[in-house]
């Protein structure tokens, strides 16, 4: 059975953007102020060193019991027995994917559309990370996804959706109305000088959206 999660504040790596000496000084930062999950993105580097890195940035994520997950490699996740894996549209298909986990691990995957959503959910997907929300420099290759549609993918599944895509404190208050679990971030974090209080004010924020919307 599936454990309850909290997707409020979930923290996607770029360690080009850090503002701490280390991508685990800055992962711990960003949990302090308020991170609910991590993934692990890395795609510049090998294989040996995605395996390192994340085994370093494991022993944070245990020590405050956050979830941490891999972006799009299985292999990765299964080697350090992480949390779940996050994958996209062009990676291994969902199915295939929950088959390799097994059933209790969590496996988000990206969608644009309400068909890849209800299909990732029947394929068996945690959540969903819905979006690009806005354009975005950590990502090139992104769809734009407008409130009204990312209100409709919420509406047509039943697992939680997360909404990604160059989010930040002037316009999260975009999503208002939406009904999302949550927001997924980068640079609103990781590349200010303020870690911390970064991901503390922008969790403040959303909640405040989330408690108008249950209003």
């Amino acid at each position: 059975m599936q454990k309850e999660w909290d997707y409020t504040l979930y923290l996607v790596t770029d360690r080009r953007l850090i503002t701490q000496p280390t991508l685990e000084a800055a992962v711990e930062q960003a949990i302090l102020g308020g991170c609910t999950m991590v993934q692990l993105r890395e795609k510049e580097v090998s294989s040996r060193e995605f395996f390192q890195t994340a085994l370093r940035v494991q022993n944070v994520t245990r020590r405050y019991q956050v979830p941490l997950l891999i972006n799009d490699r299985v292999d990765v996740a299964l080697a350090v027995n992480a949390d779940g894996v996050h994958i996209g549209q062009k990676d291994l298909p969902c199915r295939e994917v929950r088959g390799l986990l097994g059933a209790d691990k969590l496996l988000g995957v990206s969608a644009a559309t309400v068909q890849e959503a209800q299909e990732a959910e029947r394929d068996g997907a945690t959540y969903l990370g819905v979006g690009a929300m806005n354009a975005t420099s950590t990502k090139t290759d992104t769809r734009v996804v407008t409130p009204p549609l990312l209100a409709e993918i919420k509406a047509s599944v039943k697992i939680p959706v997360v909404a990604i895509g160059g989010i930040h404190s002037g316009n999260v208050a975009n999503l208002a109305g939406t009904g999302i679990d949550g927001i997924a971030v980068v640079s609103a974090v990781l590349a200010q000088p303020d870690i911390r209080k970064a991901a503390g004010d922008l969790k403040e924020q959303f909640r405040r959206i989330c408690h108008a919307d249950a209003r």
